[in-house]
């Protein structure tokens, strides 16, 4: 049987910390839906990711998926405006501009919970919609760790790299519930290099995952006060990230295979 959820995050919490302390939150998507409805909207079968004007093109949010979900475990929809959470890459241009997309914005990806509740046996099947704050330190940091140790590793090589994100959504929610759908809560990307033989590669040395961690905010609540708390929260953390590194400004083309799904 299934323990109480977490208890939503306190209005004082909201208000102290910058938006650069969240690593990680959840809200059911029903949720995000109702609070950032020029980011997202729900027509009939599809769901749709939005860049709002007032974003810019730096601004909003970046959504990870194979395109489709089963919305609380009832109605499939497929998705539209996203990026896949798996992708290709061959040249030195196209790891820039997918490193560049993977940090300038917050990620999001969706996933079904399954709950069973105490002293009956209904079980019921939720999605929620897990924000990864890729401009906090400590989640940046890791994912470049990741990304650089193994470029130094490989040797020119191809290589294959995924980010997980299962374990620490499973510690967040009580025992009993099931992740339905964990596998959509990562991402990667595969380098092929144009190396005439990739033994490291083939023999898998050369493919790694980092399970990435940190402290997952709940932005679970229906209370007026602090759905205006947890929306203007949202509306900061998706705002342009002004970037001090030197990476290109170059954005996806509709073409690429490894852009905007729309």
């Amino acid at each position: 049987m299934a323990k109480p959820s977490p208890s939503p995050i306190s209005a004082g919490e909201l208000r102290g910390p910058r938006t650069c302390d969240c690593e990680l939150a959840l809200l059911p998507l029903r949720q995000l839906l109702l609070l950032q409805p020029d980011c997202f909207q729900l027509r009939g079968d599809q769901l749709a990711v939005l860049r709002p004007p007032r974003h810019g093109p730096a601004g909003g949010f970046t959504v990870l998926s194979d395109g489709a979900l089963h919305h609380d475990g009832q109605r499939r929809c497929r998705l539209t405006g996203h990026f896949q959470r798996d992708v290709e890459l061959t040249s030195h241009q196209d790891y820039k501009d997918f490193r560049e997309t993977i940090l300038s914005r917050p990620l999001v990806f969706f996933t079904n919970v399954r709950t069973n509740y105490y002293y009956s046996s209904k079980v019921s099947e939720k999605t929620y919609a897990f924000i990864v704050n890729t401009r906090h330190p400590k989640i940046r940091r890791q994912i470049e760790h990741g990304m650089n140790t193994i470029i130094s590793s490989v040797f020119g090589e191809s290589y294959k790299l995924r980010f997980d994100f299962q374990e620490v959504v499973k510690s967040f929610f009580p025992p009993g519930s099931h992740l339905v759908t964990g596998e959509d809560l990562s991402f990667s990307y595969e380098f092929k290099s144009d190396a005439l033989f990739d033994f490291f590669y083939w023999f898998g040395i050369s493919k790694n995952t980092v399970a990435v961690t940190g402290k997952v905010l709940n932005l679970s609540n229906t209370s007026p006060e602090k759905k205006e708390i947890i929306t203007m929260f949202l509306e900061k953390m998706s705002e342009p990230y002004v970037r001090l590194n030197s990476f290109s400004d170059r954005k996806f083309s509709v073409p690429s295979r490894f852009g905007r799904c729309f």
